[in-house]
């Protein structure tokens, strides 16, 4: 039964599949914020369903990061890897 649900080096076929799911999970995530921040700069008033400051948050994120010093350089750098993996 083991050597069905491993191939390769031992890496398991549901490890494999839930890394996907969580990629695409991820991408999809990006897709929506992306599109959220379009929508806010072109339309300010697009968003009322939402109840949020898409472009707001995004901006405090940033800030987040960049006033921690070398460790939000290196959580970003960590952010940055993760998304640009495939």
């Amino acid at each position: 039964m083991y050597s069905q649900l491993t191939y390769g080096r031992g890496k398991s076929v549901m490890i494999d599949s839930a890394s996907r799911w969580i990629r695409e999970v991820i991408q999809l995530a990006l897709v929506v914020v992306a599109l959220g921040v379009v929508l806010q700069i072109l339309f300010p008033q697009a968003l009322v369903f939402i109840n949020s400051d898409v472009t707001g948050n995004l901006i405090g994120l940033i800030g987040t990061f960049s006033g921690a010093g070398l460790v939000g350089l290196i959580a970003l750098g960590l952010v940055y890897t993760v998304i640009q993996r495939r």
